[in-house]
């Protein structure tokens, strides 16, 4: 089962969030960018791989055209481990984290579907089994940095379906006016991206609280100040989440031992795929501490987080980012209903990218 072929996807999909578009160095961002990793192997079987990209999109497709790629072909598709850890140590030395990172993650998660579907069993079977096949998802909203819209999308994100909901916010009028419009009851989290030093962090937690918050997410810089997480945790009086950023599993047992978490957010696309993730997850569930999946994609990436999340002891509630695309490469195999998300049966990650889509949204 060699590898013949490793190649990056690259999507432009536009889309809609309820509100103006994101804005990156100063302009507003027409399409969402997806990277794709394809892989084929010498008898022609193909998987399918997704790597963080977001507006690093184009180093992102780099990395995977030109520096995985050629280090991939010809190794042993089967040996998933193996082939990774070999890359991972080749690759040291530009980082461990980044574009590099990113498309090994998507190179992996295209492994786990190969694997898969050569076994003809859901990547979930080959994690040990799925205990559920249906998973609570979370609308996770943009930063509008506007109350009126805020509470118009958190009362939409409820009127779907959505058990939870999260804000990107950072001020109190966009906590208070989502609170206000989803009433009493629902679980609400903030998403603040890491922009405090710790003093700060506890005091914005204490103006927070009176909103019951399920958890307040990556509030200190830089995010692996897990001493200063630990404080805001103790000081804060609320729930502290964290790890998107983290893009090794032994980060997470820095993280846990300091006491810097309550929930850890470990993302298949960044740590470096499934194996990876599976990994921070347990050693976080062995403790007893939350897991919920940072999982803000929309092809391969947030299949494999619903593998994952199926596979866990305990119920893993996943992101799903409040964006209408134009176009989507899996369809309805990841739009949730009801709020609900339901897990893929067929072999491997359970559902190939749209060829029409892959035709008529790739950058070329």
């Amino acid at each position: 089962m060699t590898i013949r072929a490793v190649e990056a996807v690259t999507l432009a999909l536009p889309f809609e969030v309820g509100g103006p578009k994101p804005r990156f160095a100063g302009k507003p961002r027409e399409f969402v960018h997806m990277i794709l990793v394809r892989v084929e192997t010498a008898d022609g079987l193909v998987g399918w791989g997704e790597a963080f990209s977001h507006v690093a999109w184009e180093a992102t497709a780099a990395a995977v055209t030109h520096n995985i790629a050629p280090v991939a072909i010809g190794r042993d598709a089967a040996d998933i481990d193996g082939t990774i850890r070999t890359l991972r140590q080749i690759f040291h030395l530009f980082g461990r984290t980044g574009a590099i990172v990113f498309a090994l993650s998507g190179l992996e998660i295209a492994l786990w579907d190969l694997a898969g579907k050569r076994a003809g069993k859901p990547v979930s079977t080959l994690l040990g089994g799925a205990r559920r096949d249906r998973l609570p998802a979370y609308a996770s909203l943009m930063r509008y940095g506007d109350p009126e819209l805020v509470a118009r999308n958190s009362a939409k994100a409820v009127r779907r379906g959505f058990s939870m909901v999260k804000l990107h916010e950072i001020h109190e009028a966009e906590v208070r006016a989502a609170r206000e419009a989803m009433g009493p009851g629902v679980p609400l989290t903030v998403d603040t991206n890491c922009p405090w030093t710790v003093d700060e962090a506890i005091a914005a937690a204490r103006r927070f609280a009176p909103y019951d918050l399920l958890w307040l997410e990556e509030p200190v810089w830089p995010p692996e100040d897990y001493a200063g997480l630990a404080r805001v945790r103790q000081e804060g009086g609320l729930r502290i989440a964290t790890g998107e950023n983290a893009c090794n599993s032994l980060e997470f047992e820095t993280m846990l031992r300091a006491c810097a978490a309550d929930v850890v957010q470990p993302s298949v696309t960044k740590i470096g795929g499934i194996a990876e993730w599976w990994r921070a997850a347990k050693r976080a569930e062995a403790q007893g501490v939350m897991v919920a999946a940072h999982s803000p994609y929309f092809g391969p990436g947030l299949l494999a987080s619903m593998h994952l999340a199926a596979a866990m002891e305990g119920e893993v509630p996943i992101e799903i980012h409040w964006c209408e695309l134009g176009a989507s490469p899996l369809g309805g195999a990841v739009l949730p209903a009801g709020g609900v998300l339901a897990l893929p049966t067929g072999p491997g990650l359970g559902c190939d990218p749209d060829p029409a889509v892959l035709r008529d949204f790739a950058v070329m």
